[in-house]
């Protein structure tokens, strides 16, 4: 398997696994992939989703270039379409770790993450223009989202590698952190996540994702909607009364 899945305690853990290629993403893997972001989107025993990759080298390099097949196979395979295709889609907090390199579509799945961290060894590039092509699965988009105009031109149009210190000025992860310590940090951050109102915290991504996309005025009328639609939730009134009352709050989803 290229991809594993597990989910304990509300939270799951997605691994890039193919670490003698430096979790490169071949045809079945991508498919893997894709499939990955579909259950989280459905499984509703989970509530936060982290990625990362297997092994101390590399999160992903991205493509398989060895071994994915010419572009009319994949089509014909339907082995050609975005590793984020179905990210947008998901509502529930995504935690990227990156452990290691982190190149191409391998970078992409990270940036179509709610939170990026990062061990303080990772490396960073979107090399497609090297070799004849552009990032296909949202690199050209995100990243200029995320760090600005300046510095994804930087990245996009050279295609070069930056470490962990210049993504974190950047804006391209919110922390940088020591390798052994990178999943215990993420999942300490996944838990208190998991630990909120998971109504609460879906609203919260779908308004803030959405939001920016709107003019400021449409986006707070959404605000106030889904504010209303969370004041008579069961959750809401679980959490005024665990707060009255000094302990911790009890949320069903609901």
């Amino acid at each position: 398997m290229g991809v594993d899945v597990c989910v304990d305690d509300h939270i799951a853990l997605v691994v890039l696994n193919r670490p003698q290629v430096l979790n490169a993403i071949d045809g079945p893997m991508r498919l893997e992939v894709q499939a990955a972001w579909r259950r989280i989107a459905e499984d509703e025993e989970i509530h936060v989703a982290i990625v990362t990759g297997a092994g101390e080298r590399a999160f992903s390099a991205g493509a398989d270039l060895k071994h994915n097949p010419a572009p009319e196979a994949a089509d014909a395979q339907g082995l050609n379409g975005s590793l984020t295709r179905g990210m947008e889609a998901i509502d529930k907090p995504l935690i990227c770790a990156f452990n290691g390199l982190a190149l191409g579509g391998g970078l992409e799945i990270g940036l179509g993450c709610d939170i990026r961290i990062a061990a303080d060894h990772a490396s960073f590039a979107l090399p497609e223009v090297r070799v004849g092509t552009l990032p296909g699965s949202g690199g050209t988009q995100r990243l200029p989202r995320l760090i600005g105009g300046s510095d994804a031109m930087w990245m996009l149009l050279t295609g070069d590698t930056i470490g962990a210190a210049e993504a974190l000025r950047m804006g391209l992860v919110s922390s940088v952190v020591p390798a052994s310590q990178l999943r215990e940090c993420a999942f300490a951050l996944a838990r208190r996540i998991a630990g909120n109102a998971p109504l609460a915290v879906r609203a919260a991504k779908r308004l803030m994702r959405h939001g920016l996309d709107l003019p400021l005025a449409h986006a707070l009328e959404a605000e106030r909607a889904a504010w209303a639609v969370l004041r008579d939730t069961d959750d809401r009134r679980e959490g005024r009364a665990a707060f009255a009352e000094k302990r911790k709050p009890r949320y069903r989803g609901r």
